[in-house]
């Protein structure tokens, strides 16, 4: 007996315990980061004409070969390029053999020790393969040669990828190259629909089954713990497929909010026991496209917050790796977005497992830049696209082209091939009742608000150096969230797409405008823009309104997730003085800190949230309040000054007792001051400049009012006991009162009143300091990126420094810039080579100019928004900033010029030299 029952384990043991799993040789290196070199010839171009060596992956033109081309360009390089690579082949005869191709730019030539492995492949976004079995040598080395054509035989095919697109054209194959190995009944793909409800269904396409074969499948977490039980189909010799299915009680489901993955484990068995085994992953979801209503998933409505991503990496083009994927899928939900639409082909396989894992939404696209693929190559390639991508639960929607490159006869493949029957978008177009127009102005919301279609713009809000993205983003959501159909949008785009040339000194090449067009730079370098939209995309989200005496601690708050309850987010509150202007640092010191009293709010619930403060906190100088996702991972931090800016301390000033007084010249006022003198203009009342011990302080030609034409119409001056007071009128375009305090032991002051009329780019009073000798500055208000008059959101309260730079965004993206407009400033060290100075504001609100961003290289007008003619302001209101294709006035009520209506404006402001 114990001899049977021996015998009868062993027999299962044997049977069972040792299916097979398909084995992976890889021919080339994986990624960008790890290549294999193999032999290679270029026709034309640079290093043409000789057999050297190439990384694989790679596209040849950043290894040095050929030339580059960007879409659209009209003198196409036509070059090919010939691969020889030799590969050895284990003991595996009596199985299957294939060779893979992630993929390869563009028209793909194969041949195994001399014979061809199939039909030339076309189509440079796709993975293909080729069953080498019978072309192969077993336990012997092989050669693998392959031509690869720059530019495809097929003119659809350069029409849809390369004649017109707006994006870099390379050559070469840029993604793995590998073997599979498989017995001889294999699985060759498979096709998950796994529904929210529960419900499993598994279409697994096999080959070469005998009757009697069975497949089964087993459902597993990702750590090996079996769910449920084993659920097998007889094999279906007859068909191209076998349906297992299953069904499952209250499966954890998959979602962006709550990326839960399971897998199954395939296989087939025989009457010789266990033969070819898969495993693979996926998630239980349900997808619902509503007509009239909105998108859904898993029976909740949805609002996707996605930009557009290119893969691309400035040294390697579209040769990526897994820790570029996984720093932009992070990079995404840092700031907050739920969705990526892949624009405008599909990605490495890697990026949308890490989307699966890390939960983005995915729109998933067929090529077709404004032109489409030929039916007949666009068969196989919408096939391999969705054989290659079904089982990932991030993928919504199978794109079918974008603007205008929709071949129709291909929008009926996608559901041949997909069993979840995912809706295909028409991107730029209304399709299957989903209006994805692109780039509508703010009265084009307001009137798709109106519409009952539902609405997703899969390209909106074009950046392009440091405009559109964020910039009127607050206005656009605003609107679009009002909109009882909206489904949400894509921002375009994630990344700057400037590749840097090896034919050009390893220099960047963004195309003048056509590339710069990211919220992140080509290696992921963060614009201001960033941070607007993790604000305005939080999902906690909470409008910053001012604190002032009113305050009673308690913040209106938003739920804006999709399944998650805000019970289930964590938020800290502090407390903190902040370092004066003549500290040597800029850390804030923490005086309490808390959290709120609890408050459930379910998904889409508004209320209001009760930090619970000490009685103590209008000490502080600021409150800061962050929210914590259901994670861990930071939402947001949000920050209220608590002093206004004339209560802010100041340190006292050294100076005598002694009466100030004023001599006058022919040209000029001199006044002396605490060791100081202060030179000023008669002609024109402004300051000319201030000598302190000797040494020259170069600030002049102020104050003007800025953006207005006014002349001086008196200028007087006069002791006020030991004070001394010059005062000067304007008129003109508008008035302004000026009024310069200096007395004995305390900072200059500058009161000015003035009054206009009408529609301005900004407000206010500018100076000049000459550039050349500014070398960084120091200050209290919103930081530490630049802001404009639609881009406030995004920036923390605080003490912040920044150097000196020149960056041009989108440029040369040496960030934050030091250029530009800065909000909230309450006080400001202008750092220089001659002496600092320090300016501090007594009103609210105020903006800070540091002199005008340098013009870009290939400049367009809608992004150069206006500045004073002086190049450090003191402004009430400043300029909007417009997208690629849109001015600013056309971009909602933030975006519009201030309106006074000549109601006076009056401001404080104390110079400390």
């Amino acid at each position: 007996m114990k001899k049977y029952c021996l015998a009868t384990l062993g027999l299962f043991i044997t049977l069972t315990s040792f299916a097979q799993s398909t084995i992976t040789k890889y021919l080339s290196g994986t990624d960008k980061d790890h290549t294999v070199q193999w032999d290679f010839f270029c026709t034309d171009g640079r290093l043409s004409g000789k057999w050297s060596k190439i990384a694989v992956p790679s596209c040849w033109e950043l290894q040095g070969f050929g030339a580059y081309n960007y879409g659209g360009d009209k003198n196409k390089a036509h070059e090919s390029g010939m691969y020889k690579h030799e590969f050895a082949v284990g003991a595996w005869s009596g199985k299957r053999v294939f060779i893979v191709f992630e993929g390869s730019m563009t028209d793909t030539k194969v041949t195994i020790n001399g014979k061809s492995a199939g039909p030339i492949h076309q189509g440079s976004f796709y993975r293909f393969k080729y069953d080498i079995t019978d072309l192969v040598k077993f336990n012997a080395q092989n050669l693998l040669e392959v031509t690869v054509d720059k530019m495809s035989a097929n003119a659809g095919v350069n029409d849809a990828e390369r004649n017109y697109s707006d994006f870099w054209v390379f050559g070469g194959i840029y993604r793995p190259v590998y073997l599979e190995v498989v017995p001889e009944t294999y699985i060759d793909h498979t096709a998950v629909n796994a529904k929210a409800d529960g419900s499993f269904q598994l279409d697994v396409y096999a080959k070469n089954l005998k009757d009697g074969d069975i497949i089964e499948g087993q459902v597993q977490k990702l750590n090996g713990q079996n769910v449920g039980k084993r659920f097998t189909v007889a094999a279906n010799t007859s068909a191209d497929r076998s349906t297992l299915t299953s069904n499952f009680t209250r499966p954890a489901l998959w979602s962006a909010e709550y990326p839960n993955l399971y897998q199954v484990i395939v296989t087939i068995k025989g009457k010789q026991g266990a033969g070819h085994r898969i495993k693979q992953k996926f998630g239980f979801r349900t997808v619902e496209v509503r007509p009239q209503d909105g998108l859904y998933v898993n029976g909740a409505k949805e609002i996707l917050k996605g930009n557009c991503r290119h893969s691309f990496w400035p040294e390697t083009g579209r040769t990526l790796s897994h820790k570029v994927h996984l720093m932009d899928v992070k990079a995404m939900k840092d700031m907050n977005d739920n969705a990526v639409r892949m624009s405008h082909y599909p990605p490495d396989q890697d990026f949308l497992d890490v989307c699966d894992s890390l939960g983005i939404y995915v729109l998933d696209e067929l090529t077709g830049w404004q032109h489409k693929y030929d039916t007949l190559v666009g068969h196989k390639l919408v096939k391999e696209m969705v054989v290659r991508d079904v089982n990932h639960p991030s993928i919504l929607f199978w794109d079918n082209g974008n603007e205008g490159g929709f071949n129709f006869q291909l929008d009926n493949d996608y559901a041949l091939y997909d069993p979840q029957k995912r809706t295909v978008l028409h991107p730029w177009s209304n399709f299957n009742g989903v209006d994805t127009h692109h780039y509508p102005d703010y009265n084009g919301i307001v009137k798709a608000t109106a519409a009952k279609d539902i609405f997703m713009p899969t390209e909106f809000m074009h950046g392009l150096y440091d405009g559109g993205a964020g910039a009127g983003l607050e206005d656009f959501w605003d609107k679009m969230m009002k909109h009882p159909q909206a489904a949400g949008g894509f921002i375009w785009a994630l990344v700057d797409e400037d590749v840097i040339r090896t034919d050009r000194n390893n220099t960047y090449d963004g195309i003048g405008n056509r590339a710069p067009d990211g919220i992140l730079g080509p290696h992921r370098e963060k614009e201001g823009s960033f941070y607007t939209i993790k604000e305005i995309w939080s999902p906690v989200y909470i409008h910053p309104e001012p604190i002032d005496k009113t305050f009673n601690g308690k913040i209106a708050v938003e739920n804006r997730y999709t399944f998650t309850k805000l019970s289930q987010c964590k938020f800290k509150w502090q407390l903190v003085k902040l370092p004066s202007a003549a500290a040597k640092t800029t850390k804030a010191i923490t005086t309490a800190t808390g959290v709120p009293l609890p408050l459930e709010l379910q998904p889409g619930e508004k209320g209001t949230l009760n930090l619970h403060l000490p009685a103590t906190w209008a000490s502080s100088d600021a409150l800061y309040l962050t929210a914590y996702g259901p994670h861990g991972e930071e939402l947001f931090t949000w920050s209220w000054a608590i002093k206004a800016p004339a209560a802010i301390a100041k340190a006292p000033v050294v100076g005598d007792n002694a009466a100030i007084k004023g001599q006058l010249t022919d040209n000029e006022l001199v006044v002396k001051s605490d060791g100081k003198t202060y030179y000023f203009d008669k002609t024109t009342g402004y300051i000319e400049k201030v000598v302190k011990a000797g040494k020259e302080i170069s600030l002049s030609g102020g104050p003007v009012l800025a953006g207005v034409n006014t002349t001086l119409k008196s200028f007087t001056y006069n002791a006020e006991g030991k004070a001394f007071v010059v005062e000067a009128d304007y008129q003109g375009d508008a008035t302004m009162h000026v009024k310069w305090t200096f007395a004995p032991g305390k900072r200059v002051k500058l009161d000015y009143t003035y009054t206009q009329t009408g529609d301005f780019d900004f407000l206010g009073i500018t100076f000049n300091y000459p550039e050349e000798k500014v070398t960084g500055m120091k200050w209290l208000g919103r930081g530490p990126y630049r802001v404009w008059q639609n881009r406030v959101p995004g920036q923390q309260f605080g003490v912040w420094h920044k150097a000196y730079n020149n960056t041009i965004t989108g440029q040369d993206w040496g960030y934050p810039e030091f250029k530009g407009y800065h909000g909230e400033v309450n006080w400001a060290v202008i750092e220089n080579n001659e002496s600092p100075f320090t300016v501090y504001m007594d009103n609210k609100n105020m903006y800070l100019q540091m002199y005008k961003p340098a013009t870009e290289k290939d400049p367009v007008k809608n992004v150069q928004p206006a500045f004073p003619t002086g190049n450090i302001g003191f402004l009430n209101a400043i300029s909007a900033i417009g997208t690629k294709f849109q001015a600013s006035n056309k971009m909602g009520p933030q975006s519009q010029k201030a309106h006074v209506d000549g109601a006076p404006i009056s401001n404080t402001l104390w110079f400390e030299f």
